[in-house]
């Protein structure tokens, strides 16, 4: 049998000893307490990681085009002499969350609502429902190889080169005289008995044909000419459309490459486009500013609409540029959302683009027009 042993005397001086005693017990609502705290803790981490049903959009990176990225120059020529510049011509992006295979949680959309340069938006108003990630991966890339080769053809017609082109029938507008006329695969040899060498020549002929009015396309099917009588829609711009779809085969008399594997869209278009020409001119246009800009561009050199334009200016803004070239067809989102710091031209055209950046690197880009005029 054992024995308790006796309680220790009275300590002498400078001792100590431990006493064991009882643990108190710890109480039901105590219990309840650290349960829901730890359940609450828990509800919250699934939530802030949880997919929610909107898009958000920020200032994505900007790219030098006269630059490197990853040590691989944006730009390459060859076939033609080049020039070195001092400045830099940034395309601009956006970063997305919530479209298809990126959802957004709860805390980007959070702190989309608390930044001053991000923008949230319910999903469905910038990605079609049903969409895979694949499928707007693919509709992306396509659309930047189709920018990036517009652009080289339109920066090498500014700069005086004749760029031939077979123009291949890819389909036709439903609901346009043209549909069930021509067929997909002809390829367009003239119209109104003009020869189309390339595809400048039919936009220069369109542009001036009063929309409603006939034309005559003559198309070459299965190796002989036809000539089909066509009534023109009309464009949104007001100007005349023949209702068709068309894949172009371009005869490049200069060798540019475009390296650029992590950015899609076609919005780099214009930037492109300004690139290709200030490497092939021995002037330095840029002058040694850091320019940036978005736009996307067709073949004619005209310089159309994008999204995302404040999270652009707020992205170019923040990588040094101390000027931004913007399409005039967004000049209405771009006034009231300049960062301080910034300058805006605005520009309708590859040329006009071009004089722009003369303009600001020579020092005079007070002459230049802005969204507020």
């Amino acid at each position: 049998m054992l024995e308790q042993p006796p309680l220790p005397s009275e300590p002498e001086t400078g001792s100590s000893y431990v006493y064991d005693e009882q643990a108190p017990r710890t109480s039901p609502r105590s219990i309840m307490l650290s349960v829901g705290m730890l359940s609450s803790a828990v509800l919250l981490a699934v939530l802030i990681v949880l997919p929610t049903p909107y898009a958000v959009n920020s200032p994505g990176p900007t790219r030098n085009v006269l630059g490197e990225h990853d040590g691989t120059p944006l730009i390459e020529i060859s076939g033609a002499e080049t020039f070195p510049t001092t400045g830099e011509l940034r395309l601009t992006t956006v970063s997305g969350t919530g479209g298809p295979g990126f959802p957004s949680t709860v805390r980007d959309v959070v702190s989309g609502w608390v930044s001053p340069t991000s923008v949230v938006v319910p999903v469905e108003l910038l990605y079609p429902p049903d969409t895979s990630q694949d499928e707007l991966d693919e509709t992306n890339n396509a659309e930047m190889v189709s920018s990036q080769e517009n652009a080289t053809v339109a920066a090498l017609t500014e700069l005086g080169y004749e760029v031939p082109a077979t123009l291949v029938i890819a389909g036709t507008v439903e609901g346009s005289d043209a549909h069930g006329k021509v067929e997909k695969g002809d390829v367009i040899v003239a119209i109104d008995g003009i020869t189309v060498p390339d595809y400048t020549t039919l936009l220069d002929h369109l542009a001036g044909v009063e929309p409603g009015s006939t034309i005559t396309l003559t198309v070459r099917r299965h190796g002989e000419n036809l000539d089909v009588p066509i009534v023109t829609g009309t464009k949104d711009d007001g100007t005349a459309q023949i209702g068709i779809f068309i894949d172009p085969s371009f005869e490049f008399p200069v060798d540019v490459k475009i390296s650029i594997d992590d950015i899609g869209g076609p919005s780099a278009g214009t930037m492109f486009a300004l690139g290709i020409i200030d490497k092939m001119t021995p002037e330095d246009e840029t002058g040694g500013k850091d320019i940036a800009g978005t736009g996307t561009i067709d073949v004619n050199g005209d310089v159309g609409a994008i999204g995302g334009i404040r999270q652009k200016l707020a992205g170019a803004k923040r990588d040094g540029a101390t000027w931004f070239l913007a399409p005039s067809s967004n000049c209405d989102d771009v006034i009231g959302h300049v960062p301080d710091g910034l300058r805006v031209a605005k520009i309708s055209t590859l040329h006009e683009a071009r004089e722009a950046v003369t303009a600001i690197g020579a020092g005079a880009g007070d002459t230049l027009p802005t969204c507020a005029s």
